[in-house]
């Protein structure tokens, strides 16, 4: 089929008499007439110089466009945010992160859809990037394609140990705890980010872009390819070349999302270990594309889906070990010849995933120390447990990566908010065997529903890390290690039982039997729920007053839409 056919998006923004207009605005950014008739394909592109993850884009972004412009396209650039994670975690601006995956969907809906783009094509390297441009490409139904813009590499520690973002969260906590001096803290601190590319272990960055490999919506090697390589290069001018294949078999973004490339997705996510935060995301990509995906689904997986990968933060490796052992489709290969995935869906090369794979060698058939067999795995299950219990009615989400201790009872410390919490870690009011509650860091309460990164490092450099239970409204960030429940719904500010939580009261986190138990009889708590009184929203005008009156619960994605 000729691709000058293949504008019936874009032409009505371009074609006819009444569209002059439009045309000569459209010759002042480089139009020329023969591009009127060519599909028009918008480029998305988050580069930021706030952070690593997304600093070398612009680059990225240049090798897709002449991809594009190969295989017959008009590529498009436009901008849309970053929030970095890693710099506003521990502070009240970590409340923009999760409202940002929102703001990204949003702003690719408004331009995209605004100018009728036949195809967009995404580029993105920090944690909500991911999620926000599936879910942008997907509302948008048109063909897309997610170009993950790669993980950094490790950086090389004071002893010559590699080192990553997460060294130096936890290497605050040792000096809290008086185990190193502040000169390790700032060599530490001067080598954890060597360059640009996304956080390195399998934290949300690497765990979305394998899941989003895994749902067929990017090129293959995508999620473990480094930044700073010539794969990447290439992939991004493949990328935009694929594209226009893609428009060509009017295979739009949405299609792609069925409950089968869903169930690909998580496999590789509880495969790989990966963070909690992809049970927010791919239920939310699930909504955009209305298929029906509940919580319950991630635990029927994770009852037949071994945890194999040995990656941080519970493991030993990062993402550029795996790249080494063969990179993602190695694993997708190795769960494909288990007969875990589903082979017959389509991807965005054109062909199904079984077809993707064919020339693929399994990680098994190769020398490596990332990924452990299917018969000694690091878990014979999933690590994500979702849990239940009267302190969780709608369910809250545990990560048992690499845990040797799935369970403990023992008395509440509560907090209202992340900073009472952290400033209670430093003055060491923390000890062994209690368990830490943060409350009022839900969506609605936050608003934001803020990652406690900051609180989980200082606790494991303390070498607490085994020792105590954490349970928040809020979210962990994948980088997280430790006993720790989030997503706990419904949260405190709107009535959850988190919110009638006392100091002193006795907690269960029974990560084996997924229960949350708050050992309080139900007369008490219908007497401290009478009691309570709702507090109104905490911002009074911008965008978190807005999401924090069109969020949805946690245990449905966190949703706007």
């Amino acid at each position: 089929m000729d691709l000058h056919q293949l504008n019936d998006h874009s032409k009505m923004t371009t074609a006819g008499m009444g569209r002059a207009p439009n045309r000569a605005m459209l010759r002042a950014v480089g139009f020329h007439d023969d591009d009127f008739n060519k599909p028009m394909i918008g480029v998305a592109n988050l580069q930021s110089d706030i952070t690593p993850c997304n600093m070398h884009l612009d680059r990225l972004v240049n090798l897709a466009c002449n991809g594009i412009h190969s295989g017959g396209g008009v590529p498009q650039r436009f901008g849309a945010p970053t929030a970095t994670d890693g710099i506003m975690m521990g502070h009240m601006g970590m409340r923009y992160s999760l409202v940002s995956r929102e703001t990204i969907a949003d702003s690719i809906e408004i331009v995209s859809g605004g100018m009728h783009h036949d195809g967009v094509l995404t580029i993105g390297g920090c944690d909500k990037n991911m999620p926000g441009c599936v879910m942008g490409m997907v509302r948008l139904n048109v063909p897309g394609i997610f170009v993950y813009g790669g993980s950094i590499m490790p950086g090389i520690g004071p002893h010559g140990n590699d080192v990553d973002i997460v060294s130096i969260f936890e290497a605050v906590g040792q000096y809290q705890a008086g185990k190193i001096d502040e000169e390790e803290v700032h060599a530490v601190e001067c080598s954890a980010c060597p360059g640009a590319g996304s956080c390195g272990g399998m934290y949300t960055a690497n765990t979305m872009s394998s899941a989003i490999e895994a749902l067929g919506l990017s090129l293959p090697y995508s999620a473990s390819s480094p930044a700073v390589t010539a794969e990447k290069d290439r992939e991004c001018f493949l990328a935009g070349k694929a594209l226009c294949k893609l428009i060509e078999k009017g295979i739009t973004a949405k299609s792609l999302v069925t409950c089968e490339s869903l169930e690909n997705a998580v496999t590789l996510v509880i495969a790989l270990g990966g963070s909690t935060n992809a049970v927010l995301h791919l239920m939310a990509i699930a909504n955009e594309a209305g298929v029906e995906w509940t919580l319950a689904d991630f635990d029927r997986l994770g009852e037949k889906v071994p945890h194999l990968a040995d990656l941080k933060p519970g493991g030993k490796y990062v993402m550029f070990d795996l790249h080494r052992a063969g990179g993602t489709p190695a694993v997708l290969k190795a769960l494909l010849d288990k007969g875990m995935l589903h082979g017959d869906c389509m991807t965005v090369t054109g062909k199904t995933l079984a077809e993707n794979l064919a020339n693929v060698a399994s990680v098994f058939d190769r020398k490596q120390i990332v990924v452990k067999s299917f018969e000694e795995p690091m878990s014979k299950k999933g690590h994500l447990a979702i849990m239940h219990g009267n302190l969780a009615p709608e369910g809250g989400v545990a990560k048992l990566a690499g845990l040797k201790v799935h369970k403990i009872t023992g008395p509440a410390k509560v907090y209202d908010g992340e900073e009472a919490c952290f400033q209670a870690i430093q003055n060491r009011e923390i000890k062994k065997g209690d368990v830490v509650v943060i409350r009022g860091e839900g969506p609605v309460g936050g608003p934001g529903m803020r990652e406690m990164l900051a609180v989980t490092a200082a606790l494991v450099g303390q070498g607490l890390g085994e020792d105590v239970g954490l349970i928040t409204d809020g979210r962990f960030s994948g980088g997280t290690h430790g006993l720790v429940v989030g997503h706990v719904a419904p949260e405190a500010w709107v009535g959850g039982t988190i919110a009638l939580v006392q100091n002193g009261d006795e907690i269960t986190i029974d990560g084996d039997a997924k229960q949350l138990t708050l050992h309080v009889d139900d007369a008490e708590l219908d007497k401290r729920r009478a009691a309570w009184t709702k507090p109104e929203i905490r911002e009074k005008r911008g965008v978190l007053k807005k999401y924090a009156m069109t969020v949805s619960s946690a245990s449905d994605g966190a949703v706007t839409s």
